[in-house]
Protein backbone atom coordinates (compact mmCIF):
# COMPACT_ATOMS: atom_id res chain seq x y z
CA UNK A 1 0.00 0.00 0.00
CA UNK A 2 1.12 3.51 -0.62
CA UNK A 3 2.43 5.58 1.91
CA UNK A 4 -0.16 8.70 1.90
CA UNK A 5 -3.22 5.86 1.61
CA UNK A 6 -2.13 4.09 4.67
CA UNK A 7 -1.81 7.52 6.49
CA UNK A 8 -5.20 8.19 5.18
CA UNK A 9 -6.98 4.96 5.96
CA UNK A 10 -5.16 4.42 8.98
CA UNK A 11 -8.37 4.68 12.02
CA UNK A 12 -8.21 4.04 15.57
CA UNK A 13 -10.59 0.78 15.21
CA UNK A 14 -12.56 -0.76 17.57
CA UNK A 15 -14.35 -4.17 16.83
CA UNK A 16 -11.97 -6.91 15.49
CA UNK A 17 -12.46 -10.59 14.88
CA UNK A 18 -11.42 -12.28 17.48
CA UNK A 19 -11.55 -15.53 15.81
CA UNK A 20 -8.79 -14.38 13.47
CA UNK A 21 -5.30 -15.37 14.49
CA UNK A 22 -2.42 -13.46 13.04
CA UNK A 23 1.03 -15.83 11.39
CA UNK A 24 4.15 -15.76 13.42
CA UNK A 25 6.34 -14.44 10.26
CA UNK A 26 3.23 -11.33 10.33
CA UNK A 27 4.03 -10.28 13.59
CA UNK A 28 7.69 -10.76 12.74
CA UNK A 29 7.46 -8.61 9.64
CA UNK A 30 5.48 -5.85 11.94
CA UNK A 31 8.54 -5.89 14.54
CA UNK A 32 10.99 -5.83 12.34
CA UNK A 33 9.86 -2.76 10.68
CA UNK A 34 8.85 -1.42 14.28
CA UNK A 35 12.67 -1.21 14.97
CA UNK A 36 13.59 0.40 12.69
CA UNK A 37 12.02 3.84 14.16
CA UNK A 38 14.16 6.50 15.45
CA UNK A 39 15.44 6.93 18.63
CA UNK A 40 17.91 9.58 19.95
CA UNK A 41 21.46 8.61 19.51
CA UNK A 42 20.01 5.40 18.06
CA UNK A 43 19.81 3.62 21.94
CA UNK A 44 16.63 1.58 20.82
CA UNK A 45 15.11 1.84 24.11
CA UNK A 46 11.59 0.55 23.04
CA UNK A 47 10.78 -2.96 24.19
CA UNK A 48 7.94 -4.36 23.00
CA UNK A 49 5.57 -7.10 24.89
CA UNK A 50 3.61 -8.72 22.29
CA UNK A 51 0.55 -10.87 23.43
CA UNK A 52 -1.15 -13.45 21.68
CA UNK A 53 -2.59 -15.75 24.60
CA UNK A 54 -6.24 -14.90 24.75
CA UNK A 55 -6.22 -15.58 28.38
CA UNK A 56 -4.09 -13.00 28.77
CA UNK A 57 -5.97 -10.58 26.32
CA UNK A 58 -8.65 -10.93 28.55
CA UNK A 59 -6.91 -10.03 31.57
CA UNK A 60 -5.97 -7.02 29.62
CA UNK A 61 -9.17 -6.33 28.65
CA UNK A 62 -10.39 -6.36 32.22
CA UNK A 63 -7.33 -3.86 33.18
CA UNK A 64 -8.13 -1.38 30.04
CA UNK A 65 -12.12 -1.08 31.52
CA UNK A 66 -13.00 -3.49 29.70
CA UNK A 67 -12.45 -2.77 26.75
CA UNK A 68 -13.50 -5.20 24.17
CA UNK A 69 -10.51 -4.60 21.38
CA UNK A 70 -7.81 -5.63 23.73
CA UNK A 71 -9.60 -8.93 23.88
CA UNK A 72 -10.75 -9.70 20.53
CA UNK A 73 -7.89 -8.47 18.41
CA UNK A 74 -5.20 -10.88 17.11
CA UNK A 75 -2.07 -9.24 19.09
CA UNK A 76 -1.75 -6.55 21.60
CA UNK A 77 1.64 -4.64 21.74
CA UNK A 78 2.71 -3.34 25.11
CA UNK A 79 5.36 -0.37 24.05
CA UNK A 80 7.66 -0.36 26.97
CA UNK A 81 10.87 1.20 27.35
CA UNK A 82 13.96 0.88 29.32
CA UNK A 83 14.83 4.32 30.92
CA UNK A 84 18.43 3.14 31.23
CA UNK A 85 19.47 2.01 28.01
CA UNK A 86 21.58 5.46 27.69
CA UNK A 87 23.84 3.49 30.30
CA UNK A 88 23.93 -0.37 29.04
CA UNK A 89 26.39 -1.17 26.61
CA UNK A 90 26.11 2.35 24.76
CA UNK A 91 28.54 0.85 22.59
CA UNK A 92 26.55 -1.78 20.23
CA UNK A 93 24.46 1.37 19.43
CA UNK A 94 27.35 2.30 17.04
CA UNK A 95 29.14 -1.02 16.39
CA UNK A 96 29.47 -0.29 12.70
CA UNK A 97 31.26 3.00 13.06
CA UNK A 98 34.68 3.72 13.95
CA UNK A 99 36.01 3.49 17.28
CA UNK A 100 36.79 7.02 17.09
CA UNK A 101 33.63 8.38 16.86
CA UNK A 102 31.72 5.56 18.75
CA UNK A 103 33.54 6.57 21.74
CA UNK A 104 32.85 10.50 20.96
CA UNK A 105 29.33 9.25 21.15
CA UNK A 106 29.83 7.19 23.74
CA UNK A 107 30.56 10.64 25.80
CA UNK A 108 28.07 12.52 24.11
CA UNK A 109 25.06 10.14 25.38
CA UNK A 110 25.99 9.83 28.92
CA UNK A 111 26.20 13.62 29.21
CA UNK A 112 23.07 13.53 27.72
CA UNK A 113 21.23 11.23 30.14
CA UNK A 114 23.33 10.93 33.66
CA UNK A 115 20.56 11.97 36.16
CA UNK A 116 18.30 13.50 34.32
CA UNK A 117 15.49 11.21 35.14
CA UNK A 118 13.10 13.65 33.10
CA UNK A 119 14.69 13.71 30.16
CA UNK A 120 14.93 9.70 29.87
CA UNK A 121 11.37 9.57 30.53
CA UNK A 122 10.88 11.82 27.88
CA UNK A 123 12.71 10.38 25.84
CA UNK A 124 11.03 6.91 26.43
CA UNK A 125 7.60 8.61 25.48
CA UNK A 126 9.17 10.11 22.41
CA UNK A 127 11.00 6.72 21.50
CA UNK A 128 7.94 4.72 21.97
CA UNK A 129 5.16 7.06 20.12
CA UNK A 130 7.03 7.45 17.14
CA UNK A 131 7.59 2.96 17.05
CA UNK A 132 3.56 2.84 17.80
CA UNK A 133 2.80 4.88 14.81
CA UNK A 134 5.55 2.64 12.53
CA UNK A 135 3.36 -0.23 13.67
CA UNK A 136 0.21 1.43 13.04
CA UNK A 137 1.12 2.27 9.50
CA UNK A 138 2.77 -0.87 8.91
CA UNK A 139 -0.34 -2.58 10.16
CA UNK A 140 -2.60 -0.98 7.41
CA UNK A 141 -0.44 -1.62 4.47
CA UNK A 142 -0.65 -5.17 5.52
CA UNK A 143 -4.40 -5.29 5.90
CA UNK A 144 -4.87 -4.93 9.24
CA UNK A 145 -6.07 -2.01 11.57
CA UNK A 146 -5.05 -0.82 15.10
CA UNK A 147 -6.47 0.74 17.94
CA UNK A 148 -3.33 2.88 20.52
CA UNK A 149 -4.84 2.62 23.39
CA UNK A 150 -3.66 4.20 27.13
CA UNK A 151 -7.34 3.61 28.57
CA UNK A 152 -5.67 0.88 31.16
CA UNK A 153 -4.38 0.56 34.72
CA UNK A 154 -0.59 0.91 34.11
CA UNK A 155 0.64 -0.66 37.40
CA UNK A 156 -1.27 -3.67 37.41
CA UNK A 157 -0.10 -4.28 33.24
CA UNK A 158 3.11 -3.44 34.73
CA UNK A 159 3.28 -6.17 37.49
CA UNK A 160 1.19 -8.68 34.74
CA UNK A 161 4.39 -8.25 32.49
CA UNK A 162 7.14 -8.27 34.75
CA UNK A 163 7.99 -5.19 34.19
CA UNK A 164 11.32 -4.44 35.00
CA UNK A 165 11.78 -1.28 37.81
CA UNK A 166 13.98 0.84 35.12
CA UNK A 167 11.24 0.60 32.75
CA UNK A 168 8.20 2.18 31.72
CA UNK A 169 4.87 1.65 29.75
CA UNK A 170 3.95 3.92 27.33
CA UNK A 171 0.98 2.85 25.63
CA UNK A 172 -0.28 -0.60 23.78
CA UNK A 173 -1.41 -1.12 20.53
CA UNK A 174 -3.79 -3.99 19.05
CA UNK A 175 -3.92 -5.14 15.86
CA UNK A 176 -6.18 -7.26 13.86
CA UNK A 177 -8.53 -7.81 11.66
CA UNK A 178 -11.71 -5.02 11.63
CA UNK A 179 -15.38 -6.44 11.69
CA UNK A 180 -16.70 -3.02 11.68
CA UNK A 181 -15.34 0.38 10.14
CA UNK A 182 -13.94 3.17 12.70
CA UNK A 183 -16.88 5.86 13.25
CA UNK A 184 -16.57 9.21 10.40
CA UNK A 185 -13.77 11.24 11.52
CA UNK A 186 -15.02 13.99 14.09
CA UNK A 187 -12.92 17.14 11.93
CA UNK A 188 -9.72 17.89 11.65
CA UNK A 189 -8.40 21.24 12.25
CA UNK A 190 -7.94 23.21 9.05
CA UNK A 191 -3.73 23.58 8.86
CA UNK A 192 -4.33 27.47 9.68
CA UNK A 193 -5.27 26.53 12.96
CA UNK A 194 -2.44 24.19 13.89
CA UNK A 195 0.43 25.38 11.90
CA UNK A 196 2.94 28.56 12.21
CA UNK A 197 5.79 29.65 9.75
CA UNK A 198 8.80 30.68 11.80
CA UNK A 199 7.29 31.46 14.65
CA UNK A 200 3.52 31.62 16.39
Amino acid sequence: MDTFDAINQRRSVKSFDKNYRMAKDEIDKLLELAILSPTSYNIQNWRFVIVTDQTIKDKLSELSHGQQQVSDASLVIILCADLNSWDKEPERYWANIPAESRNALVESLRHSYSDKLQQQRDEAMRSCGMAAQTIMLAAKSMGYDTCPMKGFDYDSVGKMINLPSDHVISMMVVVGKKTKDASPRGGQLPLSHVVFENKF
